[in-house]
């Protein structure tokens, strides 16, 4: 099949558009796909990640100068800020003064919240009535978004008076 853009190359890419309610499909060669800004999502996503977490680090706050070495892996400070990436567990007590900033920025939080976490526990069982209703409201709010999204909008109006209610 030929890139219904160009006629010249072979279609390589096939995208599909709904905007405002109207559907189009086209079939595009590489350069074509480029042009129009269709590029490969996954193509450099590593590298892009890394960039991405690299850009935190190394911009939020001034490197060491001094080069103090992690004892297990050797990694310094400017290395995990260039890379993203942190060389072992034991990075997190060398830098831990760097990181904490850093980790609190990116995740919201330096403690471990998760599944089988006794902090978590304890803190469900501490919230006040006010709390609960809001992150009961907060949940509301992200499925209505989702349903919005899915354009499931039936489902997205039983949501909205659900949060009316608990707002009230």
């Amino acid at each position: 099949m030929k890139c219904q853009k160009c006629g010249a190359n072979n279609a390589n890419t096939h995208v599909k558009t709904v905007i405002n309610g109207e559907f189009r499909e086209y079939d595009l060669c590489s350069d074509c796909a480029k042009k129009m800004g269709y590029t490969n999502l996954f193509g450099d996503m590593q590298d892009e990640f890394s960039n991405f977490l690299g850009s935190f680090f190394g911009n939020a706050l001034p490197v060491r100068t001094q080069a103090t070495r992690c004892e297990f892996c050797g990694s310094t400070y400017s290395d995990i800020a260039k890379s993203g990436h942190v060389g072992c567990a034991h990075c997190y007590e060398t830098f831990g003064d760097e990181l904490q900033p850093l980790i609190r920025r990116i995740h919201g939080n330096t403690t471990h919240c998760g599944k089988n976490s006794r902090i978590a526990d304890k803190s469900k069982s501490e919230k006040s009535p006010e709390e609960v209703k809001q992150d009961k409201i907060k949940k509301l709010r992200a499925e209505l978004d989702k349903a919005v999204k899915e354009q499931n909008f039936e489902y997205a109006a039983e949501l909205r008076d659900k949060i009316k209610e608990s707002e009230a």
